[in-house]
């Protein structure tokens, strides 16, 4: 008599619930057996995506190829660009190897049957795939065994940039793809086409930027855990200038051009040179202040429109400066009635001076000639007290009178016989200072 006992139920249970999940299986792989086409189907059959391709017999070989779809964005302060591109793949899987001649194309999320290079954007601060309508992937395999794997992707790349000649700069900036997870023992990668392998390139447009020149090269990245395959994709791209003509440089010229007027305007017109002065300032440092809208706040690299904007400024201010000076020596100057007594007065004080030393050194001529008569005498014990005292003060009092001299001739001639002189000397001075500091700073950036 046997007895039943609730573990035996339990097993029973579950042993009923195994055989129908297994069931379930085998029915799902005969509809997945009957959505495929019997050739993949055939090729699928005992494939293990999880193994790479030649696993026991070496690296295998990728070979690739980018196609630029478009650069939309190349920021300075991001110090980054984003590019749509079309990454294609290429490598041989044995296991997939079929009679015929003819390749087939087979939907694109059918990937997920099959191994594929774990390849990834160095520097990539996001990236997406496009997904409208469908994941825009594309699998064809061909009858060798060969797989084209091809992608269409949005990313954004960093691009590290040096900004001292902005806006006259060239970026060389980089696309460069890796394995993340195989090392250069279990894959390779190459250029299909060399420098060919990119294209797009001729039909780019950029709105700051123009193509200068590009490049394929391939490298190994090196990383703690091993050595992985690396491609690298150089491309030159030289600012337009236009732009920034339009837009900084011929405003910033313009106000510069514009302080000069003050120069032909009466120095009696205070309020209208003052104004002119301080309209041109603030206008110039209002542009100042937008053109580092666009820049890095954070960098420290002095830019070449950073160069331009401050002559500019230092040419606006010293036209300010230079009718303050002006203005002040006006009111300074000698009227005409007393200009004449100005001038005999300083005439007189200069003839007061010259007798002034021309007794002094008369006294010291016949003190010298003193002493040497009682030198021949030999008699220079009995030589006068005072006179002996003489010499030193008197050698001081000509030293000094000399220098008093001196620094009333230099104040003299500093001394502006007419401030309107000043402005004629301004409007020749400043813009010819202008033109050979603008021809320095365009040769300076444009060719060295």
């Amino acid at each position: 008599m046997r007895v039943r006992t609730p573990g035996g139920a339990w097993l029973l249970f579950i042993i009923v619930t195994l055989r129908m999940m297994e069931d379930s299986v085998l029915h799902a792989e005969v509809k997945e057996g009957d959505v495929l086409p019997p050739t993949i189907h055939k090729l699928m059959k005992g494939y293990n995506k999880y193994l790479r391709p030649f696993f026991d017999n070496g690296p295998v070989t990728v070979g690739m190829s980018l196609d630029i779809a478009s650069i939309d964005t190349i920021s300075e302060i991001n110090m980054d660009y984003t590019a749509t591109i079309f990454l294609r793949q290429r490598w041989t899987d044995e296991r997939l190897c079929f009679n015929g001649n003819k390749s087939l194309s087979l939907d694109g999320r059918l990937v997920e049957l099959l191994w594929v290079p774990d390849t990834f954007i160095v520097d990539s601060k996001k990236s997406f795939l496009h997904d409208i309508t469908v994941e825009n992937r594309l699998i064809r395999i061909f009858p060798n065994g060969t797989v084209l794997y091809a992608l269409r992707i949005t990313t954004t790349v960093a691009c590290n940039m040096d900004l001292t000649k902005y806006p006259m700069d060239k970026q060389t900036c980089t696309l460069q793809l890796e394995s993340w997870g195989y090392n250069v023992n279990d894959m390779m990668f190459y250029w299909t086409r060399g420098n060919e392998s990119v294209s797009g390139l001729d039909t780019l447009q950029l709105a700051q930027y123009t193509l200068e020149d590009y490049y394929t090269s391939e490298s190994e990245a090196v990383y703690e855990t091993g050595n992985y395959p690396k491609l690298i994709f150089h491309f030159q791209l030289k600012r337009s200038i236009l732009y920034f003509i339009l837009e900084t440089y011929v405003p910033s010229s313009l106000l510069v051009v514009l302080s000069w007027v003050s120069f032909w305007i009466s120095q009696s017109s205070v309020p209208a040179r003052i104004c002119i002065g301080v309209t041109t300032v603030l206008t110039m440092t209002t542009l100042m202040m937008g053109a580092r809208t666009s820049l890095p706040n954070a960098n420290c690299f002095i830019k070449a429109i950073d160069v331009y904007l401050g002559i500019c400024f230092s040419f606006i201010f010293g036209a300010l400066i230079e009718y303050a000076v002006a203005h002040f020596c006006t009111l300074h100057q000698p009227n005409q009635a007393n200009a004449l007594m100005y001038g005999q007065e300083m005439q007189e004080r200069e003839d007061e001076m010259n007798g002034i030393i021309t007794a002094i050194s008369s006294s010291k001529l016949r003190a010298k000639k003193h002493q040497v008569a009682l030198a021949t005498r030999g008699s220079t014990t009995e030589s006068d007290p005072a006179t002996e005292s003489r010499p030193e003060p008197q050698g001081c009092c000509y030293k000094s009178l000399s220098l008093l001299k001196r620094a009333l001739c230099f104040l003299n001639f500093c001394r502006v016989e007419n401030p309107h002189y000043i402005d004629n000397y301004s409007r020749m001075s400043f813009p010819l200072s202008f033109i050979v500091i603008n021809f320095l700073y365009w040769t300076y950036y444009l060719y060295l």
